[in-house]
């Protein structure tokens, strides 16, 4: 520590500051100069120390950064590890002296581990301030960075890194800059994304358990609301972070792993990720491989913590959207065991509405390829069928799972039935593209089901005939009682429920899909044309083949119009001629009659007063009969 006597320049200098003397940027630089210099003026520290700061002016600001920048980088890996405040820090250093005189050496690697600690928050809140310039912010995430990678013997700094993060997710301000930053130059490195992934997991559990408390201890007024909203913008930051660490598809690849700590090689790895050293040089290549592996199975199982722990948050529904998109392409791959997911997804399924539909994707790879048994799968599924479905966002995934569902022979011959006739019900309501993917849907399913051909043409004549003349007995038999009379026995009554939830009770295989004969005369073209792909058998399976959803899954109106514009029509059908026409009527239109225009009998009947509308009608019928018998 420097004595008293040095030390007082530095409190006059503080007090003029007070006053309104503020230095220049050439009084810092000199400072700086002294600091890096003799260890006597090492009370130029704590008066750099105060510029860093959002409040000081930028170029201040990075001077005194690059001046402390340069005083700490030597002495950061041999610092003593971070404690309490330095009091209990000196008081620790003494008790280590066991009653002799203290070493002076280590209270004062403690001191500056204080303010070597205080110089790292002061970066933090600089990175996450909106005053900051775009500039000076990149400059400090850089520094950070820095200190990062600069523990004893080339390790991770995971806390000062958890430090860093723990402010981004908990700012009360916008912090995308940052976002990208740290995502664009950051986290393409093997030890960042793992330490970000404990981090991130750390913050998720603190999350939960505030939200928790937070539940018991606020009402719904204002602070409540407020609180609220900073953990939904908590929540929205971590997924930023968690969302854009790389994919761990290359770990596996790659002998050699870039490290942010130690420049990727085996030095400069924390302890946790530290591979085994080679033994020979021949295996090298071997040791760097199993290195790669183990690494990978690492990141693995902290990429799963990480992303279990988040998703027991209450996310806000704009980031539960993009999580369930996201869940089969980039989380389910990289988990140690996805089936510690069905929780989440069956939750998501049983909500209901677009929520269900963008979590069926998710559920359907975990019963498909990791042995999830769902017993009330397609009840549900058969409830997603609405006819707001076909102009959902997420249309298009939903009818290529759907069809993908109902692929397996082993479905039985009712739920097959069930879904062939809610759909071709629906077909009546939707727009044309969703007809067109109804269409596709029927036609795979009959063509996968033979069973269910019968709800093709049913012909129950007889039957039909025998209850209808029952009916009719009932009828005469019972008089005034008509109105309890079951009139589901009457000839061409639909047995299908089509307000049933259950499939099994919709009674669909007493039903037929005339409502697909009724596509036949559908207004739009193309639903007209496809429906007569069903008039085939589809039985034979050898002359027929399926139709590929995905052709038809994601259509609209646009897509109609412009496949009607590029096909080539040999004869466009007109309202009444090919030519155009020279006269109101042709002589083929009334055959015996000719139709002359003559100005003279016109110019007559106009000046002839004794001629009355009555006279004319009267005799309109004559004139024309003698015109004709002159032709």
């Amino acid at each position: 520590m420097a004595s008293s006597t040095s030390a007082l320049p530095t409190t006059r200098e503080k007090k003029k500051k007070k006053k309104g003397d503020k230095y220049k940027l050439k009084d810092l630089k000199a400072l700086g100069h002294q600091l890096l210099s003799s260890r006597a003026h090492v009370n130029n520290l704590p008066l750099l120390l105060a510029f860093v700061s959002p409040a000081s002016p930028p170029q201040h600001a990075l001077e005194s950064l690059l001046s402390l920048q340069s005083f700490f980088t030597p002495l950061a890996p041999d610092l003593p590890p971070s404690s309490a405040s330095p009091a209990a820090a000196a008081a620790a250093a003494a008790s280590l002296g066991e009653g002799a005189k203290a070493d002076p050496e280590l209270i004062y690697r403690t001191w500056l581990r204080s303010k070597f600690d205080e110089f790292v928050r002061s970066l933090v809140g600089i990175a996450v301030s909106a005053e900051a310039e775009e500039t000076l912010r990149e400059i400090v995430l850089d520094a950070i960075m820095e200190f990062v990678k600069m523990g004893k013997g080339g390790t991770f700094q995971s806390a000062i890194y958890h430090q860093l993060l723990h402010s981004i997710v908990y700012s009360s301000t916008e912090v995308d800059f940052l976002l990208e930053l740290l995502s664009s130059k950051y986290l393409k490195y093997i030890d960042i994304r793992y330490f970000t992934y404990i981090t991130l997991e750390k913050l998720s559990r603190n999350l939960e358990t505030k939200d928790m408390r937070d539940d018991r201890s606020f009402a719904d007024g204002e602070d409540g609301r407020d609180l609220k909203a900073s953990i939904e913008r908590s929540i929205g930051t971590i997924h930023y972070i968690i969302s854009h660490v790389p994919s761990l598809n290359n770990l596996d690849e790659k002998s050699d792993c870039e490290m942010w700590s130690g420049s990727g090689d085996g030095s400069g790895m924390s302890e946790s990720l530290k591979p085994e050293v080679e033994k020979s040089k021949s295996e090298k290549h071997e040791s760097s491989v199993l290195s790669a592996t183990k690494i990978a199975k690492k990141i693995k199982l902290k990429f799963t913590k990480a992303w279990i722990s988040f998703l027991r948050l209450p996310l806000p529904l704009d980031v539960y959207k993009e999580v369930l998109v996201s869940l089969p392409q980039a989380v389910i791959p990289h988990l140690s065991n996805p089936i510690m997911l069905c929780d989440f997804l069956t939750r998501s399924y049983n909500i209901g509405g677009v929520v269900s539909v963008m979590a069926l994707s998710s559920l359907f790879i975990l019963m498909t390829q990791h042995g999830l048994e769902y017993p009330n799968f397609y009840e549900k599924l058969y409830a997603l069928l609405q006819p707001s479905i076909f102009i959902a966002k997420h249309r298009a995934k939903f009818f290529e799972l759907l069809d993908s569902c109902l692929k397996s022979p082993l479905l039985p011959a009712y739920l097959a039935a069930a879904f062939a006739k809610k759909l071709s019900r629906l077909a009546l309501s939707v727009p044309p593209a969703g007809a067109l993917v109804i269409v596709a849907l029927i036609h795979n399913l009959l063509r996968r089901h033979p069973s269910i051909n019968c709800l093709v043409h049913r012909e129950d004549v007889e039957s039909e005939a025998k209850d209808h003349l029952k009916l009719e007995e009932q009828t005469a038999g019972n008089g005034n009682d008509s109105t309890e009379i079951d009139l589901s026995k009457k000839p061409g009554f639909d047995h299908f429920r089509d307000t049933e939830v259950n499939p099994v009770k919709t009674n669909a295989m007493r039903s037929s899909l005339w409502e697909i004969d009724t596509l036949r005369q559908h207004y739009c073209p193309p639903v007209s044309r496809f429906v007569l792909s069903l008039e085939s058998d589809l039985t034979v399976r050898a002359k027929t083949a399926e139709v590929g959803i995905k052709d038809f899954s994601s259509g609209s109106y646009g897509t109609i119009f412009a496949e009607e514009m590029r096909r080539r029509v040999k004869q466009v059908p007109l309202a009444f001629y090919t030519a155009t026409p020279s006269s109101l009527f042709s002589e083929s239109d009334f055959p015996g009659w000719t139709f002359h225009y003559e100005n003279e009998e016109k110019t007559d009947a106009a000046d002839d007063d004794g001629i009355t509308k009555t006279l004319i009608g009267d005799h309109a019928y004559k004139s024309a009969k003698r015109q004709r018998v002159e032709s």
